[in-house]
């Protein structure tokens, strides 16, 4: 069995990643890579990073879909070409686990929400989904 290995990004210095990196570990990643840079950008480090650092049998886990995807088309691209090297990828927050037959059939069928704006405040999440961030905050006793 592989490794889960974590991303977490900001987007600017303002904001702290501390919410994504506890919830990544609340899940079992046995390392979480940290980035500070916009979605926007093409170039993203420390996203290189991890992706090369993946091996079959790992699994990529992020916070939410939009953390690691600039646009759906990079989304896309980059959790087919880590399907083709044999990794698994899991988004804590959209409950999709590519890992399982019923992620796949998730991930194919999901509507474009890396890209709207209510999926970034936080307010897409259909009625009676988990919220990992929730449960992250209050083991590590923070309020959100």
């Amino acid at each position: 069995m592989g490794h889960l290995l974590g991303y977490a990004r900001v987007s600017t210095t303002d904001q702290q990643p501390q919410l994504q990196v506890d919830a990544l570990k609340a899940a079992g990643c046995y390392r979480v890579f940290t980035e500070t840079a916009s979605g926007a950008r093409a170039d993203r480090p420390v996203l290189e990073q991890v992706l090369d650092q993946l091996r079959p049998g790992d699994t990529l886990v992020v916070w939410k879909l939009d953390r690691l995807g600039r646009s759906l088309r990079h989304l896309v691209d980059t959790i087919t070409g880590l399907a083709d090297r044999g990794v698994g990828f899991r988004s804590l927050q959209e409950a999709i686990d590519t890992t399982t037959p019923g992620g796949k059939l998730v991930f194919h069928l999901l509507p474009p929400w890396p890209s709207s704006n209510a999926t970034s405040s936080g307010n897409a999440r259909p009625p009676g989904w988990p919220r990992p961030e929730l449960a992250a905050a209050r083991a590590a006793d923070r309020r959100l």
